[in-house]
């Protein structure tokens, strides 16, 4: 277990708990970071190689895409260690026995992440009342049904892509991780007349230079199955083989750390749309901004979700989400351009600052100065 104390700063974290259960082998931990804004919003993930250490990087990440997104939420994250594929009553248990333990963490709203889902939250909000991303027969906005958080990194790479005179049109692109981000991505830039020239899963990669069909792989995924079912062009049982493949616009949007220094001058684009929450680390992403290529921050590209999260929580409607997603983030990801390019810092140093100064001033107008 990680020492709490290693990951305190000037803006948290505020809790972080621990829940062990020995008879169901429940293993999982809730980091509230910062509650300045007001409770914390952040998805429950469940992996069989997560960690405190990762669970307070991305509750983090949260606080700054919430503070970017300038919603009155902090950012919290939870973890659960664990094989998201088992079976669904045992999932329901765990899900059940976890939320429970959380009952009194008020500051703490659960949402949807990688190995949850909609259901997830139904079975969340059963027990605490007190969830996001639930089923639309519960009042919910199903953001990985529509695809809030690929509609939000859509924007943000439109947004980047004219900044460079990029038109989309004929924009070739990868998407790292075809799943509810990856795809919905995928399908709002194809709309744009982008083309798909690489995708993978964790099966593996396909990759066509004549271009993918972005309906007939996400009909798959719907079906269970891979990209690599797809029946054309090179097949690789290496889902990294994407890394190689030369692009105008890569997304990452599976995993952390997926590209660091071991890998990151395989990388052939212009611009990085980061889909995933830390799917760079801090050196690869120096590395690029170094050789010209334009990295927008997970926390600024990907906040479509926790904006959709928080329309839906405030009791609005789909319409409403999607509409203050593409605001909020199309605004933000201009206001870190053109600090970016003015103070001649990397968009990654310009979010930062967007969104501590916007933590910072929540903080100051507190009577105690609550992470």
């Amino acid at each position: 277990m990680a020492d709490a104390f290693e990951f305190a700063d000037e803006l948290g974290p505020y809790k972080i708990v621990h829940v062990y259960e020995p008879s169901m082998d429940l293993r999982a931990t809730a980091v509230v970071d910062n509650v300045a804004a007001g409770p914390a919003i952040g998805g429950l993930r469940i992996a069989v190689d997560v960690s405190t250490r990762e669970c307070f990087r991305l509750a983090r990440a949260m606080t700054l895409k919430n503070a970017a997104a300038g919603l009155a939420h902090g950012g919290g994250k939870s973890v659960m260690r664990a094989d998201p594929s088992m079976p669904l009553a045992d999932k329901e248990a765990r899900l059940r026995c976890f939320a429970s333990a959380l009952r009194q963490l008020d500051e703490y709203i659960i949402g949807p992440d990688m190995g949850t889902n909609e259901q997830c939250m139904s079975w969340v909000h059963d027990e605490i009342g007190r969830a996001v991303g639930l089923p639309r027969e519960l009042g919910g906005i199903p953001l990985d049904e529509l695809g809030a958080t690929g509609w939000g990194v859509f924007h943000a790479t439109d947004v980047a892509a004219r900044r460079l005179g990029l038109s989309l049109k004929g924009a070739r692109f990868v998407i790292q991780g075809f799943g509810s981000v990856g795809m919905h991505a995928a399908r709002f830039l194809a709309d744009h007349g982008a083309i798909l020239v690489a995708a993978c899963d964790s099966r593996g990669s396909v990759t066509d230079a004549d271009g993918l069909e972005v309906a007939a792989l996400t009909e798959l995924k719907k079906a269970g199955k891979s990209v690599v079912d797809a029946g054309i062009g090179v097949v690789s049982d290496d889902p990294d083989a994407v890394i190689d493949v030369p692009c105008d616009i890569w997304i990452p949007a599976a995993r952390p750390d997926v590209i660091d220094e071991s890998n990151v001058g395989r990388l052939k684009t212009k611009i990085v749309a980061q889909g995933a929450n830390i799917p760079l680390t801090d050196s690869a992403e120096i590395i690029l901004h170094e050789r010209g290529v334009l990295c927008l921050p997970d926390f600024i590209a990907n906040a479509g979700g926790v904006i959709c999260a928080a329309v839906e929580y405030a009791g609005g409607g789909e319409r409403a989400a999607f509409s203050a997603i593409e605001e909020k983030i199309r605004l933000n990801t201009e206001a870190m351009l053109d600090i970016s390019e003015n103070r001649r810092i990397s968009p990654r140093a310009a979010a930062m600052k967007l969104a501590v100064e916007r933590v910072n001033t929540a903080m100051s107008s507190r009577r105690w100065r609550v992470f």
